[in-house]
């Protein structure tokens, strides 16, 4: 196993797990997600930057499906989480060039908003790349999770930011940012935050100002 973190999977919820904290670039904290529904067949949701977690991930039941929600996520673990869990890929149709230069083929392209057979609702949110894709499920307790990917995200000071970067479409990312602020999730995850936090408690809470929030740094 590699060294590349400093916790073990972290209990979110009881049939949701995070990953440890691992830092790709400088002043910034990445996570990915192990969704355990009671009918089976777990979700990791981003990606691993090592194998660090496989073995815990394996006791838990390893992992049937992985779901990118951009291609920035497509690092050297897509492959070896395939090889090690058997896992099938899934990102969106947008960055699925990118995505198969590091994973290889055989993937899902995801395109269009639907609830696939894992119970896994794909909202597809371009703008921070062209295929990012926001993932929405009914988790345990009747909460719903959102992994929102890159699309949005908390800063340091704990202000919700938009995902525009220089090679992002600020007009797509505004309506992707429409569209969920329409949702009405319990809890939030993001793949990457500067702050280090990736989940947010949103139970009670007003998420579509959140996601006002982000608008607006849209125009900073």
């Amino acid at each position: 196993m590699l060294n590349g973190g400093t916790d073990m999977l972290k209990k979110i919820r009881d049939d949701l797990w995070e990953t440890r904290g691992e830092s790709p670039f400088p002043g910034l904290t990445t996570h990915a997600y192990l969704w355990t529904p009671p009918s089976g067949g777990n979700v990791l949701f981003y990606s691993t930057v090592t194998d660090a977690d496989f073995d815990e991930i394996e006791r838990r039941g390893g992992v049937a499906h992985q779901y990118l929600s951009h291609h920035d996520e497509a690092g050297p673990m897509v492959r070896e989480i395939a090889r090690w869990f058997g896992a099938r890929l899934h990102g969106g149709l947008g960055d699925a060039r990118q995505i198969e230069k590091v994973a290889g083929g055989g993937g899902m392209r995801l395109d269009h908003r639907q609830v696939d057979e894992n119970g896994v609702e794909v909202i597809p949110t371009p703008g921070h790349t062209p295929g990012s894709t926001c993932y929405l499920v009914n988790g345990a307790g009747g909460e719903s999770y959102l992994f929102t990917g890159d699309t949005i995200y908390t800063e340091r000071d704990g202000s919700w930011a938009a995902g525009n970067l220089s090679f992002s479409d600020p007009v797509a990312l505004a309506t992707s940012l429409r569209l969920i602020a329409a949702l009405r999730p319990d809890l939030v995850a993001s793949s990457a935050a500067p702050g280090g936090a990736g989940t947010h408690d949103l139970r009670g809470d007003d998420w579509a100002g959140k996601v006002r929030q982000a608008l607006a740094s849209l125009s900073h």
